[in-house]
């Protein structure tokens, strides 16, 4: 018994450990989108960035929020290597699905939508900071 407690035990762990990446990541997707939300106006341009530019763009912005988030805090949420590797691919999706939401939200109440607020996007910013977090973030495990 003692067994299985302490493998329900370790789940939560990981869980939890990946939960505060996502949550670290998905507070500064909502800063980057309140920032692009409050001066876009100054920017409007008359034809659309285009998307392939705009991905980089993003790919940019998610660096270096990866470089203010290991600056804020410097050490990783999740100490066992396998899952450091694992939140590359989970915790952008995560994140991007959940912008995708965000962008749904928004366009049912007829405001306007940012593409960081879609899937693609979305991504794009979480996985460039993602990848910054584990180069340069401080590993316990």
């Amino acid at each position: 018994m003692e067994f299985i407690v302490e493998i329900v035990l370790q789940l939560l762990g990981w869980i939890l450990q990946v939960f505060g990446e996502l949550l670290l990541q998905l507070v500064l997707e909502a800063i980057a989108e309140l920032i692009g939300h409050s001066i876009k106006e100054p920017f409007r341009r008359p034809r659309p960035v285009r998307p392939w530019l705009a991905a980089v763009g993003y790919l940019i912005f998610g660096a270096a929020g990866g470089g203010l988030s290991i600056w804020l805090v410097p050490s990783l949420f999740i100490e066992a290597q396998w899952l450091r590797v694992a939140n590359l691919l989970l915790t952008p999706v995560a994140a991007g699905l959940i912008m995708e939401v965000v962008g749904a939200w928004r366009e049912r109440r007829e405001k306007e939508v940012l593409r960081l607020e879609t899937f693609t996007y979305g991504f794009c910013f979480a996985f460039a900071m993602a990848v910054v977090r584990y180069v340069l973030g401080n590993h316990q495990g």
